[in-house]
């Protein structure tokens, strides 16, 4: 594999997981621990093995992912959840326990967009130059760009990096631990084991379980980290660091299928433009995706509803 060299504005990050993959049920024990707003010790005291029914370790892990998975958001040691944590995980929310592929999704998105917190996921999402990839060879390559951006990591915290990045996103139906029990990513399954050896494979492809209305938010966040210009090139969402296609790994055709639908999904806010051999995405006038969030999830039968 050709490794990339890029510079980062930002510091990598290839700790504070605990070596723990994100589980099914924390950021909803989060959620409703935190309330409206929390002070972060109440991760890290005595009392959080109570609370949240995990060891200390797992406790500073789940506020790492809730974090992490762009849900909450901390500020001078104050944790409270984002306006997109509170629209899913409240109790009246869209998917408050977590059982639908657009709220896995929407984590997804956010782990693997940005390097602030989870470099070495962003890296392998993004910056990685093949489908196939050896986890050894990984560690060389963000090994490198420790050293290119002058960072400090050793080797061995990127090979526990790398584990816990596959053991988040990698089904293992062969093996029984609670180590192992319930890595939200995993429902994905947007890479799987590829042959002998331990090598890995990203699944590319159209991914049917990622609604047009997850695509939208992201191509909204993506929009505004470009710089908000009035145009994206169907170049620019399908191959550029940090964008949809990357992230969600989609091919070129399937990208392009979801931005023609984009002109209804946003009423007109978006537009798809294929003039003269130049195909682009336009943006009319403001727009908010998270708006059209809730297309994403099928509704739930009012309370005492017959089904």
């Amino acid at each position: 594999m050709r490794r990339v060299s890029v510079k980062f504005d930002s510091r990598g990050q290839f700790a504070g997981h605990e070596t723990f993959p994100l589980r099914l049920l924390w950021l909803k024990k989060a959620f409703d621990a935190i309330g409206s707003c929390a002070d972060v010790r109440m991760f890290q005291e005595h009392e959080a093995i109570v609370r949240f029914g995990v060891g200390r370790n797992m406790a500073a892990s789940m506020r790492y992912w809730a974090l992490a998975s762009g849900y909450f958001t901390e500020c001078d040691r104050v944790i409270g959840p984002t306006e997109l944590g509170q629209a899913v995980l409240a109790d009246d929310g869209l998917d408050p326990y977590l059982e639908q592929a657009a709220t896995i999704w929407l984590v997804h998105w956010h782990v693997a967009s940005t390097p602030n917190m989870t470099t070495t996921i962003y890296y392998a999402f993004n910056l990685l130059s093949s489908i196939e990839f050896d986890p050894s060879i990984l560690r060389e390559e963000i090994f490198a760009l420790v050293e290119e951006n002058g960072w400090r990591a050793t080797r061995g915290t990127l090979k526990r990096d790398i584990e816990v990045f596959l053991r988040s996103y990698v089904r293992r139906g062969d093996v029984l631990n609670e180590d192992a029990a319930e890595p939200l990513l995993a429902e994905l399954a947007i890479i799987r084991e590829a042959r002998l050896g331990g090598w890995y494979e990203f699944v590319r492809g159209p991914k049917p379980s990622l609604h047009d209305a997850v695509f939208a938010y992201a191509l909204g966040e993506f929009w505004e980290r470009s710089g908000g210009a009035t145009t994206l090139t169907v170049e620019q969402i399908c191959y550029a660091p940090g964008s949809p296609g990357s992230v969600f790994k989609l091919d070129e055709d399937s990208v392009i299928t979801r931005l023609m639908r984009l002109d209804d999904l946003t009423e007109g806010a978006w537009l798809w433009v294929d003039t003269a051999g130049l195909r682009q995405i336009q943006r009319t006038v403001s727009f908010d995706p998270i708006s059209i969030l809730p297309l994403a999830y099928p509704r739930r039968p009012a309370q005492g509803a017959v089904a």
